[in-house]
Parts: C-alpha cells; structure tokens; sequence
C-alpha cells in the first residue's frame, strides 16, 4: 500500500505474509455468493456476487479480514422441458406460461452439490485461521447457508454470518429482489460502470426482475443508502458475535 491507498483486501491478491497478517488481526473471511444470471437488460450477469464483493471489500477494509473469491454457481428451482434445463428467473417470470430459457443464465447446481462445496470452503478456511465466515449474494445460496447456519457452527467450531439483518424488505435489505429497485439501486451505488439504467423500458414490467420497477424506483441515493445501512448493520453484528466467543 502507498500513500492514502486503499488496502488490499483480496484473498487472491495477497502475498501470503500480508494474509497471515490480516487475518491474525481479525480472523474474518467474506464469502460472494454468486450467479452468472439475467437480471434484466440493465444489470450485469454477475450481478449478485458482484454486489456482495463490493460491499465485502468496503467491509473488510472498514473492519478487517479477507474476501474470498465469488462463487458463480448456486442452487435454485429447476425443472426440465426435453433435454432442455429451466432455472430460477426461467420459471418465474413465466407463471402462466411455459418456462422459457433467459440468456445468460448458467449457474445452477443441486442444494447437495453447494452443501459440499460450502463445507469445502468452510474446512478451508478453519486450517488457515478464520473464526468468522461472512457469506452473501444469490438468494437461494444465502437461504441454503443460513439453513445450516447451526449444524455447520457446531461441526467446525466457526461463526457463520450473512448480511440479511432484521429487516430484509426492499427499502432496507441487501440484495432482496432480483434486478428490479433494490439490486439496482445498490448496482447504480457500487457497480455505475458495469449498469445501465437506459437500457429498460421507461415504465411496466421488464422480463426477468422480480420486485418494484428498477425505472421508476431506483438511484444511486437509495443504493448508497442501503449499501450504508448494511455496512453499519454488519459491523455491528459481526464484531458483537466476535466479543461474545471471546
């Protein structure tokens, strides 16, 4: 780091001295919770682990620890049509209809599959030193890692986090629609370059985005709104778990 640099914070980044260093000051590991998935016309297809990366390294560097790299594959609804695969926002945009595939998606694995990589990453992180684990992103991958929230903090003696605190509607949670005001204000806050808002209809529904219309009820206020709330939220609830175990 030179001068007012920010610090790295990047697990894959780091030399490993500078990583034995971060995580002997605070044992924190921030995990990405990611899809390669449509959200819409305006978002990027790595939007859901882009947005908790960013938010991760704004944490990291505010409270320490380290990022992990995104994981992009996730579990969701699935279903089959032929020799043809449906997931997520394929079926859901299309309630009455049948699915239909949106293009980009490629992220889906079984509830199994991400059960035992995310006992993988856990395992892994334990040897290196890590006490507390911080995971986010994909709605189905952060439902599955709260749901073992327990089972897997009795097995591996970690602290298991997420970044949905008590309110997780729209207007205060992070990351709780899908490409529609919430994911993209907090896009237009933190991922301006990678989001174009002109790219949607000016008004209506927008195939592939679940929540309020992104035209009409996002900005960049509201996502550094919600992207300031949560850090604060997190901050708080992170290091108060971390005094209690000490």
């Amino acid at each position: 780091m030179r001068g007012n640099e920010a610090p790295e914070v990047r697990y894959e980044r780091l030399r490993p001295a500078d990583l034995e260093k971060r995580i002997s000051r605070m044992p924190a590991a921030y995990l990405p919770l990611g899809t390669l998935e449509y959200h819409g016309p305006h978002l990027p297809l790595g939007a859901d682990g882009l947005q908790a990366s960013e938010l991760f390294v704004m944490l990291a560097r505010r409270i320490g620890g380290v990022v992990l790299p995104m994981l992009f594959l996730g579990p969701d609804m699935r279903t089959k049509n032929g020799n043809e695969e449906f997931y997520g926002m394929d079926i859901l945009s299309f309630p009455e209809e049948q699915p239909r595939r949106l293009p980009g998606s490629a992220y889906w694995i079984s509830d199994s599959l991400m059960t035992a990589l995310l006992e993988g990453v856990l395992r892994n992180l334990r040897r290196i030193g890590v006490r507390i684990v911080v995971a986010h992103g994909h709605g189905p991958s952060t439902r599955l890692f709260r749901s073992m929230r327990e089972q897997w903090e009795e097995e591996t003696g970690l602290l298991l986090e997420d970044l949905w605190g008590a309110e997780i509607d729209e207007q205060n949670g992070f990351m709780v629609d899908h490409g529609a005001a919430n994911e993209t204000s907090i896009s237009l806050a933190l991922l301006s370059e990678y989001t174009d808002i002109a790219a949607l209809p000016p008004e209506g529904t927008v195939t592939g985005i679940a929540g309020a219309d992104p035209s009409r009820h996002a900005s960049p206020r509201r996502g550094a709104d919600l992207v300031a709330r949560c850090l604060d939220d997190a901050e708080r609830r992170i290091l108060a778990r971390m005094h209690d175990e000490t």
